[in-house]
């Protein structure tokens, strides 16, 4: 395994996806991230089959950036309870994988 994992979550606008994706970065909890959609999710919520269009952001960490990455998107999430989930990369390229994990060991104020 690589010890780099991909973190999504969703949201219910362009504008919040980004806004997470914005700050995760920004702070160096995640090396990059993704924001893709719309797509529709459907999922059970308060007793009710429900669905809705949705905006998917995903990040890239390391396993020892996830606790902090995860605490700021619980923080900064507009939903009470969202659906936070990360898997380990398999494999990746060596350039990728160290890319990551310099940029999430780097300081937030060095570029």
């Amino acid at each position: 395994m690589t010890n780099v994992l991909q973190v999504s979550t969703t949201t219910d606008s362009r504008e919040a996806a980004l806004a997470l994706a914005n700050s995760a970065v920004e702070a160096r909890l995640a090396a990059g991230a993704q924001v893709i959609g719309p797509v529709i999710g459907v999922y059970w919520h308060a007793g009710s089959l429900g669905s809705g269009e949705e905006w998917r952001t995903t990040l890239t960490t390391t396993r020892e950036k996830y606790a902090e990455l995860e605490a700021h998107l619980l923080a900064n999430h507009p939903w009470d309870n969202p659906e936070l989930s990360a898997v380990e990369l398999a494999a990746g390229s060596a350039r990728c994988l160290e890319w990551v994990r310099q940029t999430t060991e780097a300081t937030p104020d060095k570029a």
